[in-house]
């Protein structure tokens, strides 16, 4: 199941490099930020919540460098926009934006319940050691 939700997380990551670029990016390219994410992915999860965590976390980044790079590539062709560019700069940026502060505070959520279910989980193997100490000493006596 983890690896299913690896790709799955991965192939989010990957389509939204795509949709960033507008799909004028070379598909290597594409693939390699799949590889990257996917590595990314692999080495920094402990748990489900975690690989979402850190999936949701790279798309609000990809939300927020998506108005930037539209920008950067709508500066290239001409020194001086037209007003419908500079529209389509307008709304690239509040839905950017908008898009960005949802999944990183859905990333933030995600984080803060793995940390949650770490923590009692680690709250029961201290609650049982003593327990099972005691006994131990006392099937010696």
């Amino acid at each position: 199941m983890i690896f299913l939700n690896l790709f799955l997380g991965t192939l989010v990551n990957a389509v939204g490099f795509w949709l960033i670029w507008g799909g004028t990016v070379s598909p290597v390219l594409v693939i390699g930020w799949a590889l990257i994410v996917g590595l990314f992915l692999w080495f920094m999860m402990e748990s489900i919540t975690e690989l979402w965590a850190w999936s949701t976390l790279l798309l609000g980044l990809e939300s927020f460098a998506w108005p930037l790079v539209l920008m950067i590539q709508l500066k290239g062709q001409t020194e001086s926009l037209p007003e419908s560019e500079m529209g389509t700069i307008l709304s690239a940026v509040v839905l950017g934006l908008v898009s960005s502060v949802f999944w990183m505070s859905f990333a933030y959520g995600l984080f803060k319940r793995a940390r949650k279910l770490a923590g009692a989980g680690r709250a029961e193997q201290t609650a049982t050691e003593p327990i099972s100490r005691a006994k131990k000493k006392r099937n010696r006596i």
